[in-house]
């Protein structure tokens, strides 16, 4: 199938229409953003890793019955998906203290959750992506109760089953982001994509960080961590 014009430019990915209106190619960059848009930077291979760790991602989750956009990866850095409307909610997935969480209630990193936490954010960069309940969600019509009940059950589900396949790679799935979409028919899937841009891996040994925060904390060695989590993915 073959792009036609570009329908969207993201700040990690760019959007094409083709000759099918069910279906777009998505083109992932190696751009960076962090801090809202603040930071700005370049993260060598980056679209290439996030492209085929997502691509490999989403079809272990199909398998366990969670439905995505993923038809068919085109390239190193090309995707063939399902074309959704995006949901305009943010679901996080926390299983330890990381990031804006440890920040925002004033806790240490670290410290694993008696059962996973997930939170919503109302996707909108105007607004800087504010935190959300489902009350909210549901008085801005965001989405309705049956779809943000069946967002939480395939979220979690998606954590048991990823948090079991990285443990075996040696990684700590510590928290992670999704978007969902619908299809014309109004199916829910999981869409966007799962990759270090959008989860935070620590070793499991070392608590070593294999992710975007080493390109927001100015940690340096951000391309080898998005290589070992690419290596450790395919063995390679």
């Amino acid at each position: 199938m073959k792009k036609t014009e570009q329908l969207y430019e993201g700040k990690a990915k760019k959007v094409f229409a083709t000759e099918d209106k069910d279906f777009v190619i998505v083109s992932y960059k190696d751009d960076a953003t962090a801090l809202d848009g603040l930071k700005k930077g370049t993260i060598g291979g980056k679209g290439v890793v996030n492209n085929r760790m997502s691509n490999f991602l989403m079809q272990i989750l199909e398998k366990e019955g969670v439905p995505t956009h993923f038809v068919e990866e085109l390239s190193e850095r090309e995707t063939l998906v399902r074309k959704v409307s995006i949901v305009p909610l943010e679901v996080i997935i926390r299983n330890v203290s990381a990031g804006h969480f440890a920040q925002r209630y004033g806790v240490e990193e670290g410290i694993v959750f008696d059962e996973p936490t997930i939170e919503f954010s109302y996707k909108n960069d105007d607004l800087h992506d504010p935190l959300l309940n489902e009350y909210h969600a549901l008085a801005l019509k965001l989405a309705t109760k049956e779809e943000i009940s069946k967002i939480k059950a395939m979220a979690f589900k998606g954590n048991e089953v990823l948090k079991a396949y990285f443990l075996k790679l040696g990684v700590r799935l510590i928290d992670f982001k999704l978007e969902f979409g619908k299809l014309s028919d109004g199916k829910i899937v999981l869409a966007d994509e799962i990759s270090p841009d959008t989860c935070r891996f620590w070793d499991v040994n070392t608590n070593e960080k294999l992710d975007k925060d080493r390109f927001r904390r100015d940690m340096g060695g951000v391309e080898d961590a998005y290589n070992e989590m690419m290596r450790r993915v395919f063995h390679e």
